[in-house]
């Protein structure tokens, strides 16, 4: 290509290549295998109509896509607990259908109807609707809404962008909020429960990197070398968090509950005067028999965390964050697996199982 790399523009169904020695990728050889749409590409689309609950690879046109002002060329998407349940209809996560899963996609715009996007910029979506009320990012291309898309910040890559995806951004807003609610080191140590999971790993990462001591609580034993590495310094199992007792000697200074049910109970009960634990998972349960008793004699508090519908402003601070002073150290570690589209059906076994650990990161 002589030194060159294309630019692309859309037009009427009709895609149009353009040379522009400006430009280049942040991945150069992915340019030549995204220099125009094509009538066709694959996606791992999922159905549930007279047919039944149905899942898998499936070849559509751009037109197929719900409507958008971004069209990315996918680089990576990633593999969330709540993909697994949507892909194999374990939950009910999709409110419409058919569409194409993936609460996740980072990649370069192909074309845009949005001044503040243009061809070749590198960008992410992560929630937003993906996967649940619109199509999302488990396909070679995906259209997207203008107002979700986050320009790559400065200091991650695409691939570091999507092994964080939704996990990280649940794991960067939950501390987002506590430390809006005043938490800090000072108060004693956070803890992380399912911590071997992918929420779970990054927020050790992110927690410790923020100057947190963290207790990582886990049922898989085997798991606590890994968790040490990448920053917690205890490793305790969920007999840590076992007690029915309304109130316990505190232990923590806060956390992040990934589980519900009684560990989320155990781990309010436990926890400092004035400290946040945040709600974000119901990986073992999702009720919670607990009492007021953390709430009007410690002052606890229970924050939500609801990290699809994020606000915009709070959306860019927490990317913000997450490409600097919370950025993991250990995102390589944390990435246990890559994997293809085809390759999806047995990553969500696998994770539904409780056979994984870490971040599946999937590559377009």
């Amino acid at each position: 290509m002589a030194g060159f790399v294309y630019r692309y523009c859309v037009k009427q169904n009709h895609q149009q290549i353009k040379m522009d020695p400006s430009f280049r990728w942040e991945d150069e050889t992915k340019a030549s295998a995204a220099m125009t749409i094509p009538k066709d590409f694959r996606t791992f689309r999922i159905h549930n109509d007279t047919a039944g609950y149905r899942s898998g690879i499936e070849t559509i046109a751009l037109d197929d896509l719900n409507p958008g002002e971004v069209v990315i060329k996918t680089a990576y998407s990633s593999v969330n607990y709540k993909d697994a349940l949507a892909g194999t209809g374990q939950g009910k996560i999709l409110r419409t259908f058919p569409l194409v899963g993936g609460i996740d996609v980072a990649g370069h715009v192909v074309a845009s109807t949005d001044k503040r996007f243009k061809e070749g910029d590198a960008v992410l979506v992560t929630g937003s609707g993906l996967s649940e009320a619109r199509d999302g990012g488990y396909g070679d291309y995906a259209r997207v809404e203008s107002q979700w898309t986050i320009p790559l910040p400065t200091g991650l890559s695409l691939r570091d962008s999507m092994i964080l995806g939704t996990a990280g951004f649940t794991a960067a807003l939950a501390l987002f909020r506590m430390i809006e609610n005043r938490q800090t080191p000072s108060m004693g140590p956070l803890a992380v429960t399912g911590a071997s999971g992918g929420v779970g790993s990054l927020a050790v990462d992110i927690f410790s990197r923020a100057g947190y001591e963290v207790h990582a609580i886990s049922g898989k034993a085997e798991q606590a070398g890994y968790l040490k590495s990448i920053g917690a310094s205890e490793v305790l199992g969920r007999d840590a968090l076992a007690t029915t007792r309304p109130m316990e000697s505190t232990c923590f200074g806060g956390g992040l509950d990934n589980v519900g049910g009684t560990m989320l109970a155990s781990l309010l009960a436990q926890t400092a005067p004035y400290g946040n634990v945040a709600s974000a998972g119901l990986t073992a349960s999702n009720a919670l028999d607990t009492t007021v008793m953390p709430f009007i004699i410690r002052g606890v508090s229970l924050l939500g965390v609801a990290s699809a519908g994020t606000a915009r402003d709070i959306r860019d601070e927490v990317w913000r964050r997450l490409a600097n002073d919370w950025r993991p150290a250990h995102l390589d570690r944390i990435c246990t697996r890559e994997a293809t589209l085809d390759q999806l059906p047995e990553v969500f076994d696998a994770m539904l199982a409780g056979k994984s650990h870490g971040r599946t990161l999937v590559v377009l």
